[in-house]
């Protein structure tokens, strides 16, 4: 892909990573909104790809990106419990836009380096912690990066100033 046609959004996120010396694989792909089409991507990089949701409480004035194995199941009963929040729902796109610049197929944890007010709370599944690499988009669905676990928490997330809350999923109801 020719790289006058990447959007801005994409291209800042390489620019970011380059600045924070954390190494990438990227590959270009057709648009995938969903992970069950990034499966291919997943072997081709050596990666699990990690699913990416964005959402928030009833009101509307909390709202959470949660990062979790793509193969386990979301039960918002199960994660509500653990965060203390009555109830969670899928976050408007509006929001999505907004708070991270990105849409609905491309959520990923690159958004965050658009969320400088910090209305956006991260979650991260413990198993993705134990995983080596995690793959995410580069706040587009037409690439995929490859990139170290260590290197999200100890260099980006410091960088874009975003915490993390821990959280343990089974996806059982």
């Amino acid at each position: 892909m020719n790289e006058l046609i990447r959007e801005e959004k994409e291209m800042a996120v390489y620019r970011l990573l380059n600045e924070l010396d954390i190494p990438y694989k990227r590959m270009d792909h057709e648009a995938f909104a969903t992970i069950e089409a990034c499966r291919g991507v997943d072997e081709i990089l050596g990666i699990s790809m990690c699913k990416n949701l964005f959402l928030c409480n009833s009101q509307k004035t909390v709202f959470y990106l949660l990062l979790m194995p793509g193969e386990k199941k979301f039960k918002t009963k199960e994660l509500s419990k653990q965060i203390g929040s009555a109830r969670l729902s899928f976050g408007p796109a509006e929001y999505m836009e907004e708070y991270l610049n990105i849409t609905p197929g491309s959520v990923s944890v690159m958004g965050l380096m658009n969320d400088k007010e910090n209305k956006v709370n991260l979650l991260i599944d413990e198993d993705i912690l134990n995983e080596e690499f995690l793959g995410c988009h580069p706040c587009v669905n037409t690439a995929s990066l490859k990139v170290s676990t260590k290197d999200v928490i100890t260099k980006f997330l410091p960088y874009v100033k975003h915490d993390y809350q821990v959280v343990k999923l089974t996806g059982e109801d």
